[in-house]
Parts: structure tokens; sequence; C-alpha cells
């Protein structure tokens, strides 16, 4: 298969989200990225990380959780950011989608989440058993995610800033409820966002390695 790569349009009930596709030839895998609240899929740091993806062969889809309209909405009143089951159940519709487009149906699935995504993420994991195999959050909030935690079947990675205390003890707490095969690393010197020199791309290669290892035995 050559090089695929464009804008997707997503249904999710009457309406649509929107999505950024990028399938390298040869892939085996494919990572949907989960962004974080107030963010969007052109988000800096997630397109630098699936670039990163790319180039080791693994296809990646950043997807708005939110559609146009929502979006909007959001912006003035911040109503739909935490609303962590309807980001989840977007994140079901882009799964559903990725399994039905011909050019992505045969592709292993992981999912990368971010803040409030990593408990989307891990949600939609839970109900997608079948379908998901691994998930990773990047300074993430997975103790939103705490009563579906026990149901995820996933091989699961939490990657934290080392000077992130509050969401770094949120994260312990978080992985003693995931009861399969789980990790946590913890990125020395960064803070939430991964911004300090180097973070990001060591938090990127942690889950990259995680990815490669699940999705493309």
């Amino acid at each position: 298969m050559k090089d695929l790569k464009g804008e997707v349009s997503i249904p999710t009930g009457k309406e649509s989200i929107n999505g950024n596709l990028e399938v390298p030839a040869g892939a085996k895998a494919i990572v949907l990225f989960a962004h974080g609240s107030g963010s969007s899929r052109f988000s800096p740091r997630n397109t630098y990380v699936s670039r990163l993806m790319n180039k080791r062969g693994i296809a990646t889809l950043l997807v708005d959780l939110l559609t146009a309209n929502e979006e909007e909405i959001d912006e003035q009143t911040a109503q739909y950011r935490f609303n962590i089951n309807l980001l989840a159940n977007r994140l079901i519709d882009a799964t559903m989608w990725l399994r039905l487009n011909p050019e992505t149906r045969s592709l292993a699935i992981g999912y990368f989440g971010a803040s409030t995504g990593a408990a989307a993420a891990l949600i939609a994991a839970a109900k997608l058993s079948n379908d998901v195999k691994a998930v990773v959050s990047r300074g993430g909030r997975p103790d939103l995610a705490a009563e579906h935690l026990a149901e995820v079947k996933a091989p699961t990675l939490l990657v934290v800033g080392g000077d992130d205390f509050e969401v770094l003890e949120l994260n312990k707490e978080a992985l003693k409820l995931i009861v399969v095969e789980k990790k946590l690393e913890v990125v020395p010197g960064a803070t939430h966002l991964f911004e300090e020199p180097g973070k990001l791309q060591e938090a990127a290669e942690l889950a990259i390695d995680w990815f490669v290892r699940h999705l493309c035995p």
C-alpha cells in the first residue's frame, strides 16, 4: 500500500468529527490520538509525536472528538471538554470508522491519550476490548476513568512528568486499578506538557516502544 495522508470526516450520530489520517506504506498498526481539554488535532505536541510514529511505520489518526458546533460552544463555556463519556463515545465512533475503512480495517489499533483524552481512551478501550490492543496515556488523567479501569484488557502505559506532582500521584493511584499488563514511566524533570527541552521526545519514544511491542509483533 502506498502512503496515505489527508483530512477525513467521521460520522457521529447526525453530525461528523474531523481527523487527520496518515498511513505510511507497509503500516501494520494505527494509533488513534485522543487529545486533552482545550486542544485540537493540530496540537503541535501531538503532531510532533505523530510524525515520530509515522517514521517508525505506525499509522496515526489525530481526531477532534467534538463537532465544529460543539467546539465553538466549548470555547465559550468549556462545557464539553470534561464530558469524558461523550469523548469516549466519539472515540468509539472513530474506531468503528477505522474498522470499516478499507485502507485501515486490517491495522492493529492503539490509543494515545493526553490529559482528559486519556480517560476517554481508557473508557473506550474497556468497551472495545476486542479492537483496542494497546493504550498509552501522556500526562493523562486515568483517574477520571476509575470505574472502568478494571475492565481494560489492553496493555496500558502511563507516562508522566516527574515534576507534574499532582498528576503523578493520580496516575499512581489509577495504576493500582488496572489489572492487565501495565507500567508507569516517569520522565525526570518534565512538567505537565513536557515543554522542557527533549522531554516530549523522551515521552514519545516510550510510547512508540510500547506500541511497537504490542501492536507490531
